[in-house]
């Protein structure tokens, strides 16, 4: 069993498409509102599904009508509930996303239940932790529920890939149980003070995070691509082409991908080829687990199939 085991948030998005977006204090009208399934774990569990991952997703939602939908959506995605908990005290989360007419987005969240995750629940699951090949984490539930899955992971040699986002400061001593850690540039600016603006930048940053105590970090740059330092020297592997039109999920989607591949015990190589392909699929289509793409659309794209 090749199993990725998914840990974090499902939230609802809503969103507004503008021409721009809103600077501080304005108020922009003509936008068009849409809804949409999202949260960084759910984005990321759709993902690992759609790549042709054996998925098992563990999240919490509130016991309420976004929670009610959240779960219609995911048994349509072929996505098992026995992991998705419901808190009948806190509502589930929530994502106000406006996103410009170029694709670049703003988000604001609203966790609510997602923060309710505990250290317990994890517990309750350690079988299903122990009996993966990776788990993947975010940080849109407590440090100390990512810090106690990825100690579980660590224990039953199982990999751990963390996202470490939204951007926060993270306990020294979660580095030791990563295995992989996939910062965006504003990310890893924030855990190592380095501003990206090139490849040495990044590989500056790669080696300065590397020391933290993790195994493989790999720089996801938009675009541009990603730069990888590991155990066996450091690689850049460039972003296919393709037109922009939201890029609301491309991360979650890279990371998902990238999972699935691990899993699958890729070279590292093809696995970060595997999951450019799937970002970059990604962001040619609106919405944030509407635009993430099946494992077939990847391959072809990859020439990894």
């Amino acid at each position: 069993m090749r199993r990725v085991t998914v840990i974090g948030s499902s939230n609802t998005d809503m969103v507004v498409r503008m021409e721009r977006i809103p600077k501080p204090g304005e108020t922009l009208l003509g936008g068009k509102f849409f809804t949409y399934a999202g949260g960084k774990g759910a984005n990321q569990a759709v993902a690992v599904k759609r790549a042709g991952g054996d998925l098992f997703f563990l999240s919490k939602l509130g016991l309420d009508s976004f929670g009610d939908e959240t779960v219609k959506h995911f048994k349509r995605e072929g996505i098992t509930i026995e992991g998705v908990l419901r808190d009948s005290k806190t509502a589930s989360g929530v994502a106000l996303i406006t996103v410009s007419k170029e694709g670049q987005n703003s988000i604001a969240v609203a966790p609510g239940a997602n923060m309710s995750l505990s250290t317990r629940d994890i517990q309750k699951f350690k079988s299903v932790i122990a009996e993966s090949k990776v788990v993947l984490l975010q940080l849109e539930t407590p440090v100390a529920t990512v810090l106690e899955a990825a100690k579980l992971a660590k224990s039953n040699n199982c990999a751990v890939i963390l996202n470490p986002a939204p951007a926060i400061k993270l306990p020294v001593n979660l580095y030791r149980y990563i295995d992989y850690i996939t910062p965006n540039e504003h990310e890893a600016e924030l855990m190592t003070g380095i501003k990206i603006k090139t490849r040495a930048d990044a590989e500056k940053a790669a080696q300065k995070i590397k020391k933290f105590g993790v195994n493989t970090v790999i720089i996801t740059l938009g675009a541009k691509g990603v730069y990888c330092v590991g155990p066996f020297g450091s690689c850049f592997q460039p972003s296919f082409k393709v037109k922009a039109v939201d890029t609301t999920a491309a991360g979650d989607t890279f990371n998902g991908a990238f999972a699935v591949a691990i899993a699958e015990r890729m070279e590292l190589t093809q696995a970060l080829r595997f999951a450019c392909g799937a970002a970059a699929l990604s962001v040619t289509k609106k919405g944030a687990q509407e635009s993430i793409p099946f494992r077939k659309a990847i391959e072809r794209i990859t020439k990894l199939g």
